[in-house]
């Protein structure tokens, strides 16, 4: 089952990602969260090229979250 946000579709090292990365601010881009995701978390390398298909931009808490649903929804 999924939350309204889509934060069941995505694996728990990436909700730790969006955890860490978002812990003092309010944005981010995705450099920031490959950045993340790789140094301090250690996705694995499939996971990492999936994020590494958002857009480059920068993204609220909220943004980011449903661009990660859509992406790790659609890829089940």
């Amino acid at each position: 089952m999924t939350d309204e946000t889509g934060h069941d579709e995505m694996p728990d090292e990436v909700r730790r990602v969006l955890d860490e990365v978002f812990r003092d601010r309010d944005e981010v881009t995705r450099r920031e969260v490959y950045s993340c995701a790789s140094e301090h978390v250690k996705l694995p390398a499939d996971t990492l090229g999936q994020l590494n298909e958002l857009p480059e931009r920068s993204y609220t808490r909220q943004e980011l979250t449903e661009a990660l649903a859509r992406l790790f929804g659609g890829h089940s």
